[in-house]
C-alpha cells in the first residue's frame, strides 16, 4: 500500500516538474516576444548615438581646424586690437610672415586672468588653412614662443596616453607620430637594413685574413729559399774540399 501511494507520490512530481518547466518555457518565451522589439530599437539608438558622436566630432574638429594656440605671448596688451598688432609683429619678424585683419577671424586669450601667473595662450582662429599651414610649417623658428593645433579636452587626453606608446615605437627604430588622435607606426625599412648589415659578416673581415695569410705564406717563402740558398752554398764548398 505504501509503495503504491510512493509511486503516485513521484508520478505527480514529476508531472508537475514537467508542467512548471513548461510553463517556465512559455513564459519565457512571452518575455523574449515582448521583449525583442525593445532589443532592436535599443540596437539601433546605439546605432545612432554613434553616428551623432561622430558627427559632433566632425563639427568640433571642422569648427577648429583653422585654429592654431600661440603660447608665450606677455600679457601686456588693454585690447584685441593690441594683441592683434603684436602678433602681426612676431609673426613678421621671427617667421617672415604677414598678417592683416582679413586673415584673423577671432583672436583671444584662453583661461581666466591671474595675477603674477604665467601669460595666457592666444587663441586665433584664421580664415584660410594655407596661412595656418604657413605658420606650423614655421613655428620652429619662434624664439620664446610656441604654436600647438587647438584640440577639444577629449582628443588632448587620448594624445597624453599615446605618448609612452610613441616613445617606445621610436625607441624600436620605427617611425612613429600622432595624428590628431590616433598613434600611426610605420616600420623603418633603413634602420632594418643597416641592423641586418651590422650583424651580417662584413666583406672586408673575410677579405683580411686571406691578405695576412698571403703575406705570411710570402714571407715564409722567401725565409725558405735563403735557408735553401744556405744550404746549397754549404753543401758546394762540403764537395769541393772533398775533390781536394
Amino acid at each position: 500500500m505504501e509503495g503504491q501511494f510512493q509511486l503516485l507520490f513521484d508520478k505527480m512530481k514529476i508531472e508537475m516538474q514537467k508542467q512548471t518547466a513548461e510553463l517556465s518555457n512559455a513564459i519565457m518565451e512571452k518575455i523574449e516576444e515582448k521583449l525583442k522589439p525593445i532589443v532592436e530599437e535599443n540596437k539601433n539608438l546605439k546605432i545612432k548615438v554613434g553616428n551623432l558622436e561622430k558627427k559632433l566630432d566632425y563639427l568640433q574638429r571642422e569648427k577648429k581646424s583653422n585654429n592654431i594656440i600661440i603660447h608665450g605671448i606677455l600679457e601686456e596688451e588693454k585690447s584685441t586690437l593690441e594683441l592683434f598688432e603684436k602678433l602681426k609683429k612676431v609673426f613678421r619678424n621671427e617667421l617672415g610672415i604677414s598678417m592683416e585683419e582679413y586673415d584673423v577671424k577671432k583672436i583671444s586669450r584662453i583661461g581666466k586672468s591671474i595675477k603674477g601667473d604665467k601669460p595666457r595662450p592666444v587663441l586665433l582662429g584664421l580664415n584660410s588653412a594655407w596661412k595656418r599651414t604657413e605658420i606650423l610649417k614655421k613655428k620652429k623658428n619662434f624664439k620664446n614662443i610656441y604654436v600647438t593645433e587647438d584640440y577639444s579636452k577629449e582628443t588632448i587626453e587620448k594624445r597624453k596616453a599615446l605618448q609612452p606608446k610613441l616613445a617606445e615605437e621610436r625607441k624600436k627604430g620605427n617611425i612613429a607620430y600622432i595624428k590628431y588622435d590616433k598613434l600611426v607606426v610605420k616600420e623603418n625599412t633603413n634602420a632594418n637594413d643597416k641592423r641586418k648589415r651590422e650583424d651580417s659578416n662584413s666583406p672586408q673581415a673575410d677579405i683580411q685574413p686571406k691578405k695576412q695569410q698571403t703575406l705570411m705564406a710570402s714571407k715564409n717563402n722567401r725565409v725558405n729559399a735563403f735557408d735553401f740558398m744556405r744550404r746549397s752554398n754549404s753543401l758546394s764548398t762540403i764537395i769541393t774540399e772533398g775533390k781536394q
